[in-house]
């Protein structure tokens, strides 16, 4: 996904393992997929069956992310009644397209961007399979789509090779391929903004609020817990060691972390064994200072939940479903791990669409 540091020796290592989460997070995806967490038909497509089964608390993490910020786009997309477009950050594997297409929820254009590597892996198993390439070519009209070995253009989606610390080059290819300043707007980053130095990510959302004057912007990434009980504590140091050897067992992807706390230092040490450098520490330090670094880079109105209440206000029904899916033998470190992410948004609305009533 793109993301890191500035340019150099260290930055090409450190983009390198980043590069390397998009497979972790795709592989995991899949796990809970074929576990019956959710449904999603392409992904299958993308990355192979891990070799080892997935912890519960893993599955039910990924149920969390994927639900709750599906939740939220698809609010922005009745609010703009799909009159809209999208521009997924770092999207890796993603396939929310084709689930959009599958729901007949599809923006005016589904843009995504990405480190060219990551852009021609997903380009080739579009191009070879044709569960993948038969859907684009049904929302497809005009002249022949533009494929290379960077880049897909067609009327309803767009693929960018671009690294998102380079705004003007990837302002320049987005626009090439017809992005719309003056539509509504929605960017979603998962994951990727800590990655960036603080710097480079307040660069990306002023960018983001110069560009759109009616937009959304939906970002799930790390959050430190500032206010836990006693109890809480003492459970945490309990679990610590048998997090470790979670996160070394299954592989714990680097997007990930907490950083403030023990439970959280132990996952920012077995990361940098990984060598994943975590540049935008500093802006995960809070639930208010998710919301800041918004409001800061000219957003209108911005809010933020960790994910255990995101979990908690997830239609209670499927909720009940997956529960009954694996015995969940730690439900603490279910707790833990939901407590240290959070999903923070923010909007603007020049058009008096309502945006700032989405929540949960």
């Amino acid at each position: 996904m793109s993301k890191g540091a500035g340019p150099g020796p260290d930055s090409d290592t450190a983009d390198e393992a980043v590069r390397g989460t998009c497979d972790d997070a795709s592989i995991c995806k899949r796990f809970a997929v074929s576990s019956g967490y959710w449904k999603d038909p392409y992904i299958q497509y993308f990355v192979r069956q891990a070799k080892e089964r997935k912890a519960p608390e893993i599955n039910r993490g990924y149920y969390a992310r994927v639900q709750g910020v599906n939740l939220l786009l698809n609010a922005f997309l009745r609010k703009t009644e799909c009159n809209c477009q999208i521009i997924n950050l770092g999207a890796g594997l993603d396939t929310t397209f084709w689930r959009l297409k599958d729901e007949n929820l599809l923006p005016k254009k589904y843009f995504e961007v990405d480190f060219p590597a990551i852009v021609a892996r997903k380009l080739y198993n579009i191009k070879s399979k044709p569960p993948l390439s038969k859907p684009i070519m049904e929302t497809h009209s005009g002249e022949s789509l533009l494929l290379d070995a960077h880049s897909l253009d067609s009327a309803r989606y767009s693929i960018i090779g671009a690294d998102l610390r380079n705004l003007k080059d990837m302002e320049e290819k987005l626009k090439k391929m017809s992005m719309d300043p003056q539509l509504p707007t929605l960017l979603v980053s998962e994951c990727v903004l800590v990655y960036m130095t603080p710097e480079q990510s307040a660069s990306l959302l002023q960018w983001a609020t110069n560009t759109f004057p009616t937009a959304m912007l939906i970002n799930y990434e790390q959050v430190t817990m500032e206010s836990l009980s006693h109890e809480t504590l003492l459970l945490e140091n309990n679990l610590l060691e048998w997090i470790n050897q979670l996160l070394i067992t299954w592989g714990f992807f680097c997007n990930q972390v907490n950083m403030m706390d023990r439970f959280g230092q132990i996952m920012v040490e077995n990361l940098q064994r990984r060598q994943c450098n975590l540049a935008g520490v500093d802006t995960c330090q809070s639930l208010q200072s998710q919301t800041e670094r918004f409001l800061s880079t000219g957003w209108e109105s911005a809010d933020a939940w960790n994910m255990m209440n995101v979990y908690s206000n997830l239609p209670q029904e499927d909720v009940m479903r997956i529960e009954k899916l694996e015995f969940l033998d730690e439900k603490e470190l279910l707790e833990q791990l939901l407590l240290h992410y959070c999903i923070s948004w923010a909007t603007k609305d020049s058009l008096g669409l309502g945006l700032a009533g989405i929540t949960f």
